[in-house]
């Protein structure tokens, strides 16, 4: 049980990992059972998160240890009252806490509480927020998002999701468009130099970048895409394979399984979420743009982001799909990525500094763009010719 907690019982840890729950066992041995996982599947994965997600949990540790007795029992209270089946207490919890959490969740299901539970999660969740207020970033969030590559023209009207919230242009020179893009994005990330805190992320080929940015691409990762499908395929024949040993299997992979070796351990520990938590990243390049989008804002936070989407496979039986020939459909993705570029101004402005926060969507190679900016007017259209630098200019 919690209670009984020995720093040696975490000697599978990494390293720094392994430093930070010995420096707070005194408070993870106060935690009930039903919480202490869910604190100790972000702990396990210390030493591969970005910097907001490491001062994240080193604030909720620090909260949790200046609490005084009343305080503590006030805040996990909600928790102590979930019962665990025998099941659950015997569970390898120290080393595979992720799987814990998963069958917990099952457990509250079919027993009743997880509405007790929600609501205990929701209470601690708010009690942290108001102990440990957000911090704004260290300058105001840029986010871009590329659309369309590959498609000469298009009819129907785009970003009418966004329209509202910014200013749509008709004339703008699409001439180096890309290029303008990423030397904003390289010139950013001169001024504001962080650990990943600049990405480029692209659903296609990479084109030339600054080595300087964190980039993440689908046709960068081809080879370890082949490799978890052939992964995949193998266990999927094997007899009594299901969905949830599925899961299981793919959530143990590391970056070695599929051939990662960038030598940034973190990097590629994102990399390898994207393609085994990802719904269809391994198989739609819009899907891996959208989530790994999503997945990159969420947990690093960064300043600039640049999202490029690209031309998917056509959808087809899934057999087909997982083939080796992919007919592309660039319409298609279109469509994905006019609504994709919504998702992405959406998650953006989940994050600290939304209202300092600037977002650009450009049709590439063509005339259409819009932009949302603190002080860019809302709901309005220019006819005049302008290009992607002017756009930009008027967003810092």
């Amino acid at each position: 049980m919690p209670h009984d907690l020995k720093p040696e019982q975490f000697s599978g840890y990494p390293p720094e990992a392994r430093k930070l729950v010995i420096n707070y066992l005194s408070v993870l041995r106060r935690l009930p059972l039903s919480f202490l996982p869910s604190v100790l599947r972000e702990a396990i994965e210390y030493d591969y998160k970005f910097p907001p997600e490491r001062k994240a949990l080193d604030g909720e540790l620090i909260t949790l240890n200046s609490l005084s007795m009343d305080q503590f029992k006030e805040w996990l209270q909600g928790f102590t009252q979930i019962q665990l089946s025998a099941t659950l207490r015997n569970f390898d919890w120290i080393n595979l806490p992720a799987q814990f959490v998963e069958q917990l969740a099952s457990h509250l299901w079919t027993t009743g509480q997880l509405d007790a539970f929600r609501m205990a999660a929701m209470a601690y969740a708010d009690r942290l927020h108001t102990a440990v207020p957000p911090e704004p970033p260290a300058a105001p969030r840029l986010g871009i998002t590329v659309i369309g590559q590959g498609v000469a023209s298009h009819d129907r009207p785009l970003f009418q999701k966004l329209r509202a919230h910014g200013a749509y242009y008709s004339r703008v020179n699409p001439e180096n468009g890309l290029q303008i893009l990423l030397d904003a994005l390289t010139a950013r990330a001169k001024m504001h130099p962080a650990s990943y805190a600049h990405w480029y992320i692209d659903g296609g080929k990479q084109a030339e970048h600054n080595a300087g940015l964190s980039s993440v691409s689908y046709g960068g990762l081809a080879a370890p895409r082949a490799a978890l499908l052939e992964k995949m395929r193998a266990e999927i024949d094997r007899p009594g394979m299901g969905p949830e040993a599925l899961r299981t299997y793919l959530a143990r992979l590391r970056p070695g399984d599929l051939g990662f070796t960038s030598g940034d351990e973190v990097l590629d520990r994102f990399r390898v979420k994207m393609l085994t938590e990802g719904s269809g990243t391994q198989i739609f390049s819009t899907t891996f743009v959208q989530w790994t989008t999503r997945e990159a804002l969420r947990r690093a936070q960064p300043l600039t982001l640049l999202a490029r989407f690209a031309p998917r496979q056509r959808q087809r039986p899934m057999n087909e799909m997982l083939g080796e020939s992919a007919e592309l459909d660039p319409v298609g993705s279109l469509v994905d990525a006019d609504m994709g570029a919504y998702y992405n101004w959406l998650n953006q402005q989940r994050l600290p500094g939304a209202d300092e926060s600037a977002f650009l969507v450009w049709f590439e190679g063509q005339s259409q763009a819009l932009a949302i900016g603190p002080t860019t007017p809302r709901g309005t259209t220019s006819n005049s010719a302008t290009d992607l630098e002017q756009i930009l200019a008027s967003l810092a």
